[in-house]
């Protein structure tokens, strides 16, 4: 014999969400393909236009879903942290490491810029994903 399945409150289930996860996963993917980019062409000089136009793209993302996201008025903050932070972390590690790998291979001035920036970009990205859909399932605060 099985337990009968404890209700689940529809207003928990259905609660609506902003799009957070999703524009910080297309940032993502804009400085990804910006970082291909820039790699493909390492140690020369890329073409800066380009790669300097997919990492505004990614800034605004980014930045569109931080401000969907502190608009969320029941949330559970507290989660989210929490998960932010080690995931934080992990992608700070990550990018460095990338980092290393380009000032290895000599990128200098405006490339290396544009290289650190997305990857600020995807460090911030990946956590806030991350966090989002572990947070929006977590009791709200």
């Amino acid at each position: 014999m099985s337990a009968a399945p404890t209700p689940i409150a529809s207003n928990d289930v259905d609660r609506p969400y902003p799009p957070v996860g999703w524009l910080s996963t297309g940032a993502l993917g804009l400085v990804i393909i910006g970082g291909i980019l820039m790699a493909s062409y390492a140690p020369r000089l890329a073409p800066l236009g380009l790669a300097s136009a997919l990492l505004c793209a990614g800034v605004v993302l980014l930045g569109a879903s931080a401000v969907l996201l502190f608009r969320i008025p029941t949330f559970a903050w507290s989660t989210f942290r929490t998960v932010f932070k080690w995931a934080l972390l992990a992608y700070v590690i990550t990018a460095g490491m990338i980092e290393f790998a380009f000032v290895r291979d000599h990128t200098r001035g405006s490339s290396l810029l544009i290289v650190s920036l997305m990857l600020v970009v995807f460090a911030l990205s990946v956590p806030t994903t991350i966090a989002f859909t572990v947070a929006r399932f977590a009791e709200p605060d």
